[in-house]
């Protein structure tokens, strides 16, 4: 059994703030037993305050219901709440006039009128208070303000109460009905608030994800964009070479069979993700969309004078923290930290919302994802190593650890690993081709 805690803290921002409106609109109905109910037994007999208190109750316990309907409506999960919002208007004015009506035929004596009084103007201030939560517009707000303390008034002048004690009673469910009101419409304006920024957020992060593919086919493009002409101007020649029975013919075709086979290689590597990594570049980006996301974010450290493969494999381990940061946690703060020690070059990237990133984290582990798997074994590639899991304090935290070659040309294998491949494709299309 999950703890209450645990419960609340495996919650997101958002569904903190709904749940504690809820919550908030349901603890009302206890407050109106206990403030206006309890105090009854105090004042009359036991009789006669049970008579009292069973109405308020069950008036107590529709306001309940009326304010979580109103609220499902307030999210667009449930149909305005109309019959209930009138089923309450209706109990409220009844059950208030009924509670005056004992002035004049009850017990009497001042205790019966302490009781009554009270127990009329707290019935029509929560009853206008939740009706408010149904309600759009503030025009129709301050009239239910505004009329529900006439009524009052009226009511309880021509139920027997004096000029001073009427306008009191008006004056009370006046201010005490404005300001349960303001209380309702406040709450609902500050949720619809709180999911317009999550909205915001998410449009952002779509929009973080929409720059990266963009960048994705930029490169793509150009990788393909020049090889393709080429291919369509070689091609064009061959043809017309082959039409004039020229022996040249067949060197444009064996070109283009390499220049094609080279593009297939360049774009496996584009999509496998073999191109190198910028670290500065991921770096900033990683900043910048973070921020863009509601998520402070510190970058300390630079790239500068680091191997272009240590560069690579560090850069990829930026971006897919990043990304699980963003798509897997509820971060509300995130440090990226880069530094030398010795001869190695430390990553650290670490940020809040442990409950859900932890569950992340598994995909390292047999059975998971292959997000962070995959890290480890780019990082293999340069003898590095890959740690991630929960700290103390809440936090996730994920640390790549690289060394550092000991000379500078060691350092970029790539280039080299570039060109040899593609001697080898050329020496190979000539054997397929050559007679």
């Amino acid at each position: 059994m999950r703890r209450p805690g645990r419960w609340w803290r495996g919650k997101s921002t958002l569904a903190k703030v709904e749940t504690y409106t809820r919550w908030s609109f349901h603890f009302f109905p206890l407050v109106e037993v206990t403030a206006i109910g309890l105090p009854v037994f105090g004042q009359v007999g036991a009789g006669f305050a049970v008579w009292l208190v069973l109405p308020l109750c069950a008036h107590a316990v529709l306001c309940g219901v009326t304010a979580s309907r109103s609220l499902d409506w307030t999210r667009g999960t449930r149909e305005q709440p109309v019959r209930l919002l009138v089923v309450l208007g209706v109990a409220s004015v009844l059950l208030g006039t009924a509670a005056l009506s004992l002035v004049r035929h009850g017990p009497g004596g001042e205790d019966t009128t302490s009781a009554v009084v009270p127990v009329c103007v707290g019935v029509l201030i929560f009853g206008t208070g939740t009706i408010a939560l149904g309600v759009r517009g503030r025009l129709r707000v301050l009239g239910l303000v505004a009329g529900t303390a006439a009524y009052a008034g009226l009511m309880a002048f021509a139920l027997g109460l004096d000029g001073d004690a009427s306008l009191g009673t008006a004056f009370a469910v006046l201010f005490g009905g404005g300001g349960l009101v303001f209380t309702s419409v406040f709450s609902v304006w500050l949720l619809d608030a709180v999911y317009e920024l999550d909205a915001a957020r998410e449009t952002r992060t779509r929009l973080a994800v929409a720059e990266e593919r963009l960048r994705f086919g930029r490169d793509l493009h150009d990788v393909m964009g020049r090889n393709l002409a080429v291919i369509a101007l070689k091609s064009e020649l061959a043809v017309q070479l082959s039409r004039r029975e020229r022996p040249e013919a067949v060197d444009q075709m064996i070109e283009v069979q390499r220049i094609a086979r080279e593009s297939q290689r360049e774009v496996r590597e584009v999509v496998r993700g073999y191109r190198e990594a910028d670290l500065g570049a991921e770096l900033a980006g990683a900043q910048g969309v973070l921020t863009a996301a509601g998520v402070d974010c510190s970058v300390t450290g630079s790239a500068t004078g680091l191997p272009p493969a240590v560069q690579s494999a560090l850069g990829w381990v930026v971006r897919e923290a990043t990304t699980n940061v963003l798509r897997h946690g509820d971060a509300r703060r995130c440090r990226v930290t880069l530094e030398t020690a010795g001869n190695h070059v430390v990553l650290t990237v670490e940020n809040d919302g442990v409950e859900r990133a932890a569950a992340q984290g598994a995909a390292g582990r047999p059975g998971g994802g292959s997000g962070l798997a995959g890290l480890r074994e780019r990082l293999a590639a340069v003898a590095g190593t890959l740690e991630a899991g929960p700290v103390d304090g809440g936090l996730f935290r994920v640390v790549a650890d690289v060394p550092l070659p000991p000379t500078s040309s060691s350092a970029f294998p790539a280039g080299s690993s570039s060109a040899s491949s593609s001697d080898t494709v050329s020496r190979s299309v000539s054997e397929e081709v050559t007679p």
